[in-house]
């Protein structure tokens, strides 16, 4: 993975750390504004990973396929990116 590792990990781990409190609060009876709240806020740390991993990716593994690559390799790398903007899309 060409996206910077450390960063990726550290935003993960705060997910993680939220959504361990998230479980806690579920767990308490909270606020069910309170948890939904906590849950956007978690998957806006995750779409912030994914944008960070996207980024990445298309600045190492599609440029090197457009330098270097054969027509094949290049759309193969295409695909894989509409394919994944069509998952995320509502």
């Amino acid at each position: 993975m060409m996206a910077d590792a450390e960063k990726v990990s550290r935003l993960l781990k705060t997910a993680r750390g939220q959504i361990d409190g998230i479980l806690r609060m579920i767990e308490e009876d909270r606020y069910c504004m309170d948890i939904s709240n906590q849950i956007q806020a978690t998957s806006s740390i995750l779409k912030k990973t994914q944008l960070e991993v996207m980024k990445a990716h298309m600045h190492s593994c599609v440029r090197e396929s457009f330098e270097t690559g054969s027509p094949e390799d290049r759309n193969k790398k295409i695909e894989e990116v509409l394919h994944l903007l069509e998952k995320a899309a509502p």
